[in-house]
């Protein structure tokens, strides 16, 4: 196999951890201490494999890991992976993984458990995985204890950033081989290879995990323990926040007024990074198995009805960018040569009135996404704005368990999500409008029943071009179908902002932020 200048990615991303870890040298990190975060809305479960919602990502990021992990300017650099190498035709990728890695219950971490994941546990249970794996994936082997090997079928341009936690949470053989995943004991009692271990979850009020003394980086974890706070009131949050309880506020965490207020605090100090990989970008999604929502022009009308500058200004205090496109700007491959939507209502009623539908005779189940008031407001906003069109709506709240089930088992007529890009469209944004990916279980797949023969051609080429204007091209197509078809109604760009004490230092180092392993997160005293 020859060794392509993705290796050599590979090596620089080595040797930049090397000149980050200089770089900080100049503090000397001051071991002991907790951190105290907030884990908002508390999250289903914690096993990342079966549940990617933002609060088990941030939780079990501490205790699971990827292959990869990535930087801030998208760099492929190691976790699990020390090295790898990809052949010269893009159809082999072999990974070295690191040595001395032990699961928390003892046993040693080898290439076996990767096989496994890959092959078995992420091929049934993740949505994301299950199609690359289906879709571009021939065998995955180990010829060697420290070695793995993906032989694809055809080239997959983003196969490389498809191993970070929330893709790609190595999970142990010898604790589900052979098992029901989903009711595995296991997933309520995490084992993982990260710098913190389960300790407890006291259910509605906190998930404290405990220092992996075992943990396979020398002189790591710098923090004994993590305290993850469940705080369902966002004022409650915020002052959890003031008087000290907690040390880091995540975006969502907090109103976003009161992101202006407690990031003038004294001692506090904030961040908009470690969205890089993320890139969420919120949506309206819709049951177009029924009508309304099987008629495209009451899905145009329904775009035009909404004023995404205003939701963006008055809703979510100016945090975030009105999208035009299934991509976000910050996607690669992203066009905004598309059909675009403006508010208005005039429009909106005469699509309406074009499409014969008798918006009197429909009730719609309006379910909002249950991560805080703004997610509610917007939900009156969204209701407001559907009423003026002739629909009647019915709002209806559940918590984050009973969300994810309904969008997962297609009990619903319209919802939000916001969901991760992942840094290619390959990885975060086909998956939500290929025919091959409507499929239960999961609130992140093409969950609406959008089905295009032509878009997943377009996915399909763009995603196997080795030739990157052959790619740019493909994309640039499909976003115009997609957003003619308006398979999706999409609203804005999120944008996070991470609120700590000046006390906590290198908390937000990756693209992929307060997910990272805080194996490197120390307290000044």
């Amino acid at each position: 196999m020859k060794k392509s200048s993705r290796l050599i990615a590979g090596l620089v991303g080595l040797a930049g951890l090397t000149l980050a870890a200089a770089a900080g040298a100049q503090e000397k990190p001051t071991p002991g201490g907790t951190l105290n975060m907030i884990a908002q809305p508390e999250p289903p479960m914690l096993m990342v494999g079966l549940n990617t919602q933002g609060p088990t990502l941030y939780v079990g990021g501490q205790i699971y890991q990827g292959l990869l992990s990535y930087g801030k300017d998208l760099k492929v650099l190691p976790s699990l992976a020390k090295a790898w190498e990809v052949s010269e035709d893009g159809l082999t990728y072999t990974f070295t993984i690191q040595e001395g890695v032990k699961w928390h219950d003892g046993k040693p971490f080898s290439a076996e458990d990767v096989v496994f994941t890959a092959d078995k546990f992420l091929r049934e249970a993740h949505p994301r995985w299950r199609y690359i794996a289906n879709t571009y994936i021939e065998s995955i082997t180990s010829p060697s204890p420290d070695t793995v090997v993906f032989k694809l079928k055809r080239p997959f341009s983003a196969f490389l950033y498809a191993f970070e936690l929330s893709s790609f949470p190595v999970v142990p053989k010898h604790i589900y081989d052979g098992t029901d995943y989903r009711t595995n004991p296991a997933n309520q009692a995490p084992i993982g290879t990260g710098p913190f271990k389960f300790k407890e979850w006291k259910r509605g009020s906190y998930i404290h995990l405990v220092k992996n003394e075992d943990y396979w980086k020398p002189g790591m974890p710098h923090l004994d323990e993590l305290y993850f706070r469940i705080v369902p009131d966002a004022a409650s949050r915020a002052v959890a926040f003031e008087k000290g309880t907690v040390d880091v506020l995540r975006g969502g965490d907090v109103e976003g007024f009161e992101v202006r207020r407690l990031s003038k605090l004294q001692g506090v100090t904030t961040t908009t990074d470690g969205w890089e990989m993320y890139s969420p970008l919120v949506f309206m999604q819709w049951n177009m198995r029924k009508a309304p929502f099987d008629n495209k022009l009451v899905r145009k009308a329904i775009m035009h009805a909404i004023d995404r500058d205003f939701i963006v200004r008055n809703v979510w205090f100016g945090l975030g960018k009105p999208a035009v496109s299934p991509f976000a700007s910050t996607t690669r491959f992203f066009s905004d040569d598309v059909s675009t939507y403006p508010f208005d209502l005039a429009k909106a009623k005469e699509l309406i009135a074009q499409s014969g539908v008798k918006p009197q005779e429909h009730t719609i189940r309006l379910m909002p996404i249950p991560y805080g008031t703004q997610w509610d407001r917007m939900a009156e906003y969204v209701k407001q704005q559907l009423e003026q069109l002739g629909f009647k709506v019915d709002i209806r709240a559940v918590d984050a368990g009973g969300w994810s089930q309904a969008l997962s088992e297609w009990d619903f007529d319209i919802t939000f999500n916001f969901t991760y890009q992942y840094g290619d469209p390959a990885l975060g944004v086909a998956r939500h409008y290929l025919s091959t990916n409507i499929i239960k279980g999961t609130p992140f797949a093409n969950n609406e029943g959008y089905q295009n023969p032509a878009v997943d051609e377009l996915f399909l080429k763009a995603a196997s071009a080795v030739d990157e204007a052959e790619a740019e091209a493909a994309y640039a197509e499909v976003q115009k179908m997609i957003t003619d078809d308006v398979a999706l109604g999409w609203l804005f760009e999120q944008r996070n902002v991470t609120i700590m004490r000046d006390k906590v230092k290198n908390l937000v180092r990756t693209g992929i932020g307060v997910n990272e392993s805080m194996d490197d997160v120390w307290i000044a005293k």
